[in-house]
């Protein structure tokens, strides 16, 4: 065999070959992409379910207020995150948020509940002035978004914190070194469908008026007239909101119902749970009917509890009676017609001293007593607010409880006046507080005493 032919044969049998493997590497080469191509889609759809239960978390989550007491174009209402800042699960987002809030103060008289940014009431015959500079209303907190439960609903919560917790010590640099304090730690069970959430855990109890708190850029944690014009504290607890009319266009219709620990001053000891509020587990309970629309909002609010004096073990000795029953009613708005925005409400009840009432006086005390406050926007950037709260305790049933839980305080009128600049998260105000209280000592002899607080304040929010 000649050496051409040698070279026809070796070239006829590679074409076979090559003829014969070309469909079986084209077949494998088919398969691979067609795993890689399941393999990107699956993950496609993954990333789309994740998506879709973000979107719908944040559409069904209800409108959660971020600092109450601060004017609505600061942070009374912190805006929902565009994106999450992070992820701590598949699907759920996590966003922070908070504000600086810094005040140079200068006050003619110490004041309840302290100095600085949480004064509200001067104490009875304080003297000398004093002055200062105050951050403890600086505030942060966690917004947690989109974990799914079961069915239609999902979840979400909030850790918020500021810092009014004390000071670290009292020495020379102890007021340098505020501590923090836990506001709220609540977790959120929503569904859209029905309208329905359930809040559970530590959170403002229903008598406080979230959506309707006096603005200030120097009170804010404890808001003007907060104990002597108005109430509410922060309970562990559970609370149900429905939407009454949801979906429909209109007023928003919203019943609230809430059961919150039971608190009071004594007996036994506060920090573990063997305070009189806590003995027979006593819940308070309360109720708030809320309506809003573009430009106004209206709300009316009922509280109940039953406080054994005995305390826990029923051992206890108890002044003047065992128990007391707790009520208070409340009805409050604000409206907003073009540059104006004016707030108020007023209440009434007996025993509220567990929820600030009574300007922090325990006992059978009947009271009444609200605030209003009026702003004006004359430009984008600048607003003037005034403000007016009073408080009435009932003279006879302070005397009657006086070392029982009263302290004399009788009456309270609380006046206000701010200036306020704002520009994007900047908010600046000069702001003057006057306040005039009523009290006595022997539950005969009567005095009054008034103090006066000025203010340059600056909060950033973020």
């Amino acid at each position: 065999m000649t050496t051409r032919q040698t070279h026809r044969r070796s070239a006829l049998a590679l074409s076979l070959a090559c003829a014969l493997l070309l469909p079986l590497a084209a077949h494998a080469q088919d398969d691979a992409r067609e795993r890689q191509l399941e393999q990107r889609v699956a993950q496609l759809e993954q990333q789309l379910n994740e998506l879709k239960a973000m979107i719908q978390a944040q559409k069904a989550a209800p409108a959660q207020p971020a600092a109450p007491a601060v004017p609505a174009q600061a942070v009374a209402a912190a805006p929902a995150p565009a994106a999450p800042v992070f992820s701590s699960a598949p699907g759920v987002s996590v966003a922070l948020h908070g504000f600086i809030s810094a005040s140079a103060f200068s006050q003619n008289k110490s004041f309840t509940y302290g100095n600085g940014q949480n004064a509200l009431f001067p104490i009875p015959d304080s003297k000398g002035s004093l002055s200062g500079v105050d951050v403890r209303n600086t505030r942060f907190w966690l917004d947690f978004k989109g974990a799914q439960f079961a069915g239609n609903w999902s979840g979400g919560g909030r850790i918020e914190m500021d810092f009014f917790g004390g000071f670290n010590g009292t020495g020379p640099y102890s007021q340098q070194q505020a501590t923090p304090r836990l506001r709220q730690a609540y977790m959120d069970l929503t569904n859209p469908e029905s309208g329905t959430t359930v809040r559970i855990g530590q959170q403002w109890d229903l008598m406080f008026p979230i959506d309707n708190s006096p603005t200030s850029l120097a009170h804010i944690a404890f808001p003007l007239g907060f104990g002597s014009g108005y109430g509410g504290w922060r309970f562990p607890g559970v609370v149900v909101m429905q939407d009454l009319n949801h979906g429909s266009a209109g007023p928003q219709w919203r019943l609230d119902v809430g059961a919150f620990e039971g608190s009071w001053n004594g007996p036994g000891n506060n920090v573990n749970y063997l305070t009189a509020g806590s003995a027979g587990f006593r819940p308070q309970v309360e109720a708030r009917l809320h309506v809003q629309d573009k430009n106004w909002l209206a709300y009316f609010t009922a509280h109940y509890s039953k406080v054994d004096l005995r305390g826990v073990g029923g051992t206890a000795p108890t002044p003047i009676r065992s128990d007391i029953k707790s009520t208070g009613y409340q009805i409050g708005g604000q409206w907003k017609p073009g540059p104006w925005t004016f707030k108020g409400l007023v209440y009434t009840g007996n025993g509220l001293g567990q929820v600030f009432g009574a300007m922090s006086q325990f006992g059978d005390i009947s009271e009444r007593g609200g605030f209003v406050q009026a702003g004006y926007g004359f430009t984008p950037n600048w607003s003037l607010y005034a403000f007016y709260a009073y408080a009435k305790p009932d003279a006879d049933d302070v005397i009657a409880w006086m070392g029982h839980g009263s302290t004399g305080l009788l009456r309270n009128r609380q006046t206000a006046l701010s200036l306020q600049y704002s520009a994007g998260a900047y908010d600046l105000s000069a702001e003057w507080m006057y306040d005039k209280l009523d009290s006595t000592s022997d539950g005969t002899d009567r005095k009054t005493t008034s103090g006066n607080q000025l203010s340059l304040n600056a909060l950033y929010r973020f």
